[in-house]
């Protein structure tokens, strides 16, 4: 009889799995925090025989090459990445024995990336689970422009094969098991659930349920921004992740924080965003440790910029810390624990700054003497799809660390669609010196207040985003498809990989 055990990492949108029999198991995609894993097959009294990798992921530092180090376990990749360490390459076909009547069968799968390969969990010859990865997702599949942007249309196109592979050669029965899907950027579209199967797929998936060509350019129509991060992710997993450290920092008082805020360092107040803005060290920044921290601090943080982290609890600090790793923010520079008395020095008071509603916002414009700023930091996609606040500023939050000189005078109310990016974004520009309210509501409430709505056409047509620094330049479009739609010759990089000189990962 055989297990699944999913391991959760919520803050990325992902999961990981840890599958087997009564003695051996496989570990498939795993966090950077391989102690999660570990203690899952402890508890389950089986050893991890394998390891195994989809791709190189973009979104997160993988756990893979550490736990099959400490594990003893064969490390499988496909043999289309370029790593630069030891491993066993996987092609199409490929199969390996977990436990007795136990096999997992590697299935390519490009799309995500050119390499990119599925596993079916087997059991007495008939499979029972895939692990899709970023190919097949729940009701949509893995986004196909993280790589590089001339290969987009064509992995769009190799997605789409991939996905009918899949829903082609498994049984309706099966168990589909992604990794990326369930708030991860990594996913073209939002999820359609939380469990699914093959079947379920065929009838709803939008890869599956749409002529080829449809479902290329609503695909390519459709992506929005790549995080800033994911430009370092997948050459530190090609390079090979170095075993985390997730010991507590070196403590910091409030003379070190003072003096690493006056270096330019971020200082970093992991408490919830309404004790911020009740108080809070001048200078700092307000990231939640609950909800999504690695992905927006690592989205806006200067990459390799000395992190000093506030917590009101050990607790706080420590799962902050294990965050932060599954993004390559390895070690805080400082730490603190406590409330802002114990971080400020003597004389110094804490800063602080209104919050609101949009009925706060409606009576406020309503009496507004010119200096009433509506700051909105949520994605273009958001705000054309929902509309927005009649002469609001529009700028989404992973731009606005490099864009605040653009903010006209005056007191700023800054929304989002529910509260906490509006939080991060005040705290960015309260840091900054200026005059915030940070509006705490859903944005479905702005109507409801009386405040003065209205749309913008999205831009037409498709596009691919790279994954380089917050404001760069698009460095291009997709190329144009080619017209067929089948699947490539398994586990060979597509062709236009092979003369891009970049990790295909």
């Amino acid at each position: 009889m055989y297990f699944v055990d999913t391991i959760e990492v919520p803050g990325l949108g992902n999961r990981s799995y840890l599958a087997g029999g009564p003695r051996g198991a496989v570990a498939v995609d795993p966090p950077r925090d391989i102690d999660r894993v570990i203690a899952a097959a402890a508890r389950r009294g089986v050893r991890i025989a394998y390891v195994v990798e989809t791709h190189v992921h973009n979104d997160y530092v993988t756990g893979g090459l550490e736990l099959a180090r400490l594990t003893g376990a064969a490390y499988l990749v496909p043999a289309g990445a370029r790593v630069a360490y030891e491993r066993v390459p996987v092609r199409d076909g490929d199969t390996v024995e977990i436990d007795a009547g136990l096999t997992l069968r590697a299935v390519a799968t490009p799309g995500h990336t050119p390499h990119h390969t599925a596993y079916v969990l087997e059991e007495a010859g008939g499979a029972v689970a895939v692990f899709t990865g970023g190919s097949l997702l729940i009701g949509t599949v893995g986004r196909p422009d993280l790589v590089e942007p001339r290969l987009t249309g064509e992995l769009a196109r190799a997605q789409y094969a991939s996905a009918h592979r899949l829903a082609e050669e498994l049984p309706d029965e099966t168990a589909v098991l992604p990794t990326h899907g369930f708030g991860s950027f990594c996913s073209a579209g939002p999820p359609a659930g939380d469990t699914t199967t093959v079947a379920r797929e065929r009838a709803g998936n939008e890869a599956l349920v749409k002529d080829a060509d449809t479902f290329v350019a609503d695909l390519l129509a459709g992506l929005d921004d790549v995080p800033a991060y994911y430009a370092h992710m997948g050459p530190a997993n090609a390079r090979g992740p170095a075993p985390v450290d997730l010991t507590p920092p070196n403590p910091a008082g409030a003379e070190e924080i003072a003096a690493r805020l006056a270096a330019g360092e971020w200082v970093v107040d992991l408490r919830h965003r309404v004790a911020f803005a009740e108080g809070h060290v001048a200078g700092a920044v307000n990231f939640e440790a609950e909800g999504q921290l690695a992905t927006y601090l690592a989205w806006l943080l200067p990459w390799g910029r000395p992190v000093t982290l506030l917590a009101d609890s050990p607790d706080q600090l420590a799962h902050a810390q294990r965050e932060l790793v599954r993004v390559g923010i390895d070690r805080p520079a400082a730490a603190a624990t406590g409330s802002p008395a114990d971080w400020l020095r003597e004389g110094e008071r804490p800063r602080s700054f209104p919050r609101g509603m949009f009925t706060d916002l409606a009576r406020a414009t309503a009496q507004d003497d010119g200096r009433i700023v509506i700051l909105d930091v949520r994605r273009t996609s958001e705000r054309a799809a929902t509309g927005h606040i009649d002469g609001s500023v529009h700028i989404p939050l992973h731009h606005l660390r490099d864009r605040l000189t653009e903010i006209p005078d005056g007191t700023v109310w800054i929304h989002c669609a529910g509260g906490m990016r509006a939080a991060i974004a005040a705290s960015l520009l309260d840091a900054a010196g200026r005059q915030v309210v940070a509006v705490d509501d859903g944005f479905g409430a702005a109507a409801t207040a009386g405040l003065p709505m209205t749309r913008t056409a999205p831009v037409a047509g498709p596009r691919a985003t790279g994954a380089g620094p917050v404001g760069a330049p698009s460095t291009g479009t997709a190329p144009a498809a080619p017209a067929s739609a089948a699947t490539p010759a398994p586990d060979a990089p597509l062709a236009a990989a092979a003369s891009t000189g970049v990790p295909v990962g």
